[in-house]
C-alpha cells in the first residue's frame, strides 16, 4: 500500500518546519559569524548557543554543555554514571532508547510505573526504603514519552526531597518542555534544585527541526567539566555550524514562532487522536496529553501489540508496540505519535489501525 499512515515516529511533518526562517537564520550565521560557524570549536559547544541556554535556564555556561542530539547528551551521562550492575531507576513505560542505553552499559533497571500524574512516587519511595539505592532516576516530566503524561508540581517536589534523602542523581530528561499547548507550565525540577541532583537534558529537534542535531546537558560544573573532556575525545567539537544556525534562529524570534506553528497544529492533531480512538476503539484507554508529541493507548486484554502492528502494516499503518518501552509486559500497548500526521489523515490511520486491531483479536 502506498499511502501509509505513520503514528510511528516522532518528529514535526515538514509543514510546520519553518524552512525560510531556517533559511535566513544559515544566512545570517555566514554573515554574522563566518570564523566561528566554520571551525572545528571546542566540545561545549557553539559559545554563543551555550550562553542562550545559560541565560534560558537560570545557570552559568559552565553548567552547559552542547551536543550532537540529546542522545549524545544521554549517553555521555550515563557513560559518567552508570556503571555494571549500576542500579537505575526507570519510568514504565519509558523511551525505548533510553532503555538501550542503560542495557547497553549493563545498568540494573528498576521500573516504577507511570500514572496519568506521572511516576508513582509512593512506589519509589516504599522501594528505596526496601533498600534500593540508584545512582539515578531517569525522568521525563513533561509529556512523557511515550506515555504522554506530565509529572505534578507536588511529584516534583517529593522527588526532590527522595534525591536528597537516598542521594542519588535525578536526570531530568526534558525535549518537550516548550510544546505545551495546554494548561499551565510547570517549574522544572532543575530550577527547584538547591543541592546539584538534577541533570538536565534538551533538544532543539521538537522545536527547530531533527535534522540540526543539536541538544544540551546542562548539571554541576565538574560534571559538565568531565563531559566536556569525553565529547573533545568523541568528536573534537559538536556541529557548530547548526548551533550557529540555532542561535540566529532563536535570536531572531524565529524560534518562539516556530514553536506556536507547532503547538497549534499539535493540539489540533492529538484532538483528532483522540476523537478517532473514541469513535473506532472504545474499548482503548488513553490519557489525552497536553502537549508534546506522543499517545500511549492500551487497547485492553486479549490484544497482542506485536500482531497488531504486523496486520496494522498490511492496512497501511504504522504504530509502535508498547512492549519497546517497558522492561517486561506491555502486550496490548502502543505508542501513537501524532507530530506527523496531517489531521485529515489521522482518521483514516485510527480506522485502519481499528481493522487491524479486530483481525487480530
Amino acid at each position: 500500500m502506498n499511502d501509509v499512515i505513520s503514528f510511528s515516529r516522532g518528529a514535526p511533518s515538514l509543514d510546520i518546519i519553518d524552512v525560510e526562517g531556517l533559511k535566513q537564520a544559515t544566512a545570517a550565521a555566514l554573515d554574522e559569524d563566518p570564523a566561528r560557524t566554520t571551525t572545528y570549536g571546542t566540545s561545549v559547544g557553539y559559545v554563543p548557543l551555550r550562553e542562550w541556554i545559560a541565560a534560558k535556564h537560570d545557570v552559568a555556561p559552565e553548567n552547559v554543555v552542547v551536543t550532537n542530539g540529546s542522545m549524545q547528551a544521554d549517553a555521555f551521562l550515563f557513560d559518567q554514571l552508570v556503571s555494571p550492575d549500576s542500579p537505575v531507576v526507570v519510568e514504565r513505560p519509558t523511551y525505548d532508547r533510553t532503555l538501550l542505553g542503560l542495557r547497553n552499559r549493563q545498568g540494573q533497571l528498576h521500573p516504577i510505573g507511570v500514572e496519568s500524574d506521572g511516576i508513582n512516587v509512593d512506589e519509589l519511595e516504599q522501594r528505596l526504603k526496601d533498600g534500593l539505592r540508584p545512582v539515578m532516576a531517569h525522568i521525563i516530566p513533561n509529556f512523557q514519552n511515550p506515555a504522554g503524561v506530565t509529572l505534578t508540581e507536588e511529584k516534583r517536589t517529593r522527588l526532590l526531597a527522595l534525591a536528597e534523602e537516598y542521594d542519588f542523581t535525578i536526570f531530568e530528561d526534558d525535549p518537550y518542555l516548550d510544546i505545551r499547548f495546554r494548561g499551565q507550565q510547570l517549574p522544572t525540577l532543575l530550577s527547584q534544585d538547591t543541592n546539584g541532583r538534577v541533570v538536565y537534558a534538551s533538544s532543539f529537534s521538537k522545536t527547530v527541526c531533527p535534522g540540526l542535531r543539536t541538544g544540551y546537558l546542562i548539571g554541576p560544573a565538574d560534571l559538565i567539566a568531565k563531559v566536556a573532556k569525553a565529547a573533545t575525545n568523541t568528536y573534537i567539537a559538536p556541529n557548530q555550524y547548526a548551533e550557529s544556525t540555532i542561535y540566529q534562529f532563536a535570536k531572531s524570534g524565529a524560534l518562539e514562532r516556530s514553536i506556536a506553528t507547532v503547538k497549534e497544529a499539535l493540539e489540533a492533531r492529538v484532538d483528532q487522536l483522540a476523537a478517532s480512538l473514541r469513535a473506532h476503539l472504545p474499548n482503548a484507554s488513553f490519557v489525552v496529553p497536553d502537549g508534546g508529541y506522543f499517545l500511549w493507548v492500551d487497547l485492553g486484554e486479549g490484544v497482542d501489540c506485536a500482531k497488531v502492528q504486523a496486520a496494522a502494516l498490511d492496512e497501511g499503518v504504522q504504530v509502535v508496540k508498547g512492549t519497546d518501552f517497558v522492561v517486561d509486559g506491555g502486550e496490548s500497548c502502543l505508542r501513537l505519535a501524532y507530530s506527523a500526521v496531517a489531521v485529515d489523515q489521522i482518521d483514516e490511520g485510527v480506522r485502519r489501525l481499528a481493522k487491524a486491531v479486530e483481525a487480530t483479536r
